[in-house]
């Protein structure tokens, strides 16, 4: 089974490329996080050279920039070929199969993105009385009109 997902960002805006026949085609790298820290502290990343083909390549380079967050899924793919010096080189790359975009394109701008975005705000629900301690209502749904005649006792939780 050869089988990759990755979640990274762009290390460069994408550049669309044909081939001879005319087929779209991306290359980029994706700069991937590891789970832990150096010693240092320091979060490390590797650097995945993939590649899109077709419809696919031409959104990502028509909708993602540098530092978009994309997540991929696709296979591993090696292959080699000979330099203009004779030199054979090694290619390793992920062939992407699907692109998901992961966040909205207005925070690919940001250069300090939250990926937590809103989440990280507080949503107390203010009852907007004149009150001076703004005190937080605890009760979303007292508005809200019950035809049911239901007890808390009928509830199972």
């Amino acid at each position: 089974m050869n089988k990759v997902i990755l979640t990274g960002r762009l290390t460069k805006d994408p550049e669309l490329k044909k081939t001879n026949s005319g087929l779209s085609y991306v290359q980029f790298n994706l700069a991937v996080n590891r789970n832990y820290v150096s010693k240092s502290g320091e979060r490390q990343a590797d650097f995945i050279n993939c590649v899109v083909w077709r419809v696919q390549a031409d959104n990502l380079a028509k909708y993602i920039k540098k530092g978009g967050l994309i997540g991929v899924e696709g296979e591993i793919q090696t292959r080699t070929y000979d330099d203009q010096n004779g030199i054979r080189k090694y290619i390793t790359e992920v062939v992407c199969n699907s692109i998901e975009f992961l966040e909205p394109k207005s925070q690919q701008s940001k250069s300090n993105y939250d990926p937590f975005g809103d989440m990280n705000q507080d949503y107390s629900y203010n009852d907007n009385s004149s009150n001076k301690n703004n005190k937080v209502d605890t009760d979303p749904f007292k508005d809200i009109q019950n035809d049911l005649n239901l007890s808390d006792d009928d509830l199972p939780f």
